[in-house]
C-alpha cells in the first residue's frame, strides 16, 4: 500500500471525525449498535495510532503471516454482535470517547503528525513485519496497514451515516486494496460462485456475502 495515500485516508477519516455534526451527536448512539458517536469516531482516528504505536516497536523474530490468513485465525472476524470480541472492542471505544471529542481528537492529531515520519523509518527495516500484539502474530508491513485502512474505509461510511453526513472520498488505491481484502475474507466465508454472483448476477445471488 502507498504510505502517502494511507497517510492521506488517515487524515480524512480525522477530517471526518472533527466535524461539527459529528461533535454534536458524541453521545448518541451510532450506525454500530451499541456503539457512540464518539465511541466509533475514537476507534477511526485510533487507525492511525495503532499504526504509529505497532510501527515503532522492536521486530521480532517470527515469520508474518498471510493476510488472509490474519483474518481466518482472528476470532472478531464471525463473531456475533453481542460476543465478547466485539463487546469489547464497543466498550472499550466508548470509554476511551468518555473523556470528550477535544481529547479524541487531539490523540488523533499527534498520532496523524507521526504517521509520516514513522513510515518512512520502518520502511527499511529487516525483518519487514509489524507485530500484532493482541492477537499474537505478525504481518508484513503492507499488509498491517490494509487492515488498518479497512477499519478506516468501513468506519468512515459508518460514522458519516451515522450523523447524515455524505460518506467521504478516500484515495482510490485504498480502496482498490480494501475491497480486495474483503473479496478475499467473502469468498472464504461464502464461496467463489456467492461473491461472483453478488457482484454480478443479482438474480441468482445470496442475500449476503459480506466479509464480516
Amino acid at each position: 500500500m502507498d504510505h502517502a495515500s494511507f497517510v492521506d485516508a488517515a487524515r480524512i477519516a480525522l477530517d471526518l471525525a472533527a466535524t461539527p455534526e459529528v461533535k454534536a451527536a458524541w453521545t448518541a448512539e451510532s450506525s454500530c449498535a451499541g456503539m457512540t458517536v464518539g465511541g466509533l469516531a475514537h476507534h477511526l482516528v485510533q487507525q492511525a495510532g495503532h499504526a504509529v504505536r505497532l510501527l515503532e516497536l522492536d521486530p521480532v523474530a517470527e515469520p508474518p503471516i498471510p493476510l488472509l490468513e490474519h483474518y481466518a485465525r482472528a476470532a472478531w472476524v464471525e463473531a456475533g454482535p453481542d460476543d465478547d470480541a466485539n463487546v469489547a472492542v464497543r466498550e472499550g471505544a466508548d470509554s476511551a470517547a468518555a473523556a470528550g471529542p477535544d481529547d479524541v481528537l487531539a490523540h488523533g492529531r499527534a498520532a496523524l503528525e507521526r504517521l509520516p515520519a514513522v513510515l518512512h523509518e520502518h520502511h527499511t527495516r529487516i525483518p519487514d513485519q509489524v507485530r500484532i500484539p493482541w492477537q499474537g502474530w505478525s504481518l508484513t508491513t503492507s499488509d498491517f496497514l490494509v487492515t488498518r485502512a479497512m477499519e478506516i474505509v468501513v468506519h468512515a461510511d459508518d460514522l458519516a451515516s451515522s450523523v447524515g453526513l455524505t460518506t467521504p472520498e478516500l484515495p482510490d488505491d485504498v480502496v482498490a486494496d480494501v475491497i480486495g481484502l474483503l473479496s478475499g475474507v467473502a469468498v472464504r466465508r461464502h464461496g467463489q460462485a456467492a461473491v461472483v454472483r453478488a457482484l454480478s448476477r443479482p438474480q441468482r445471488a445470496p442475500a449476503s456475502v459480506s466479509a464480516f
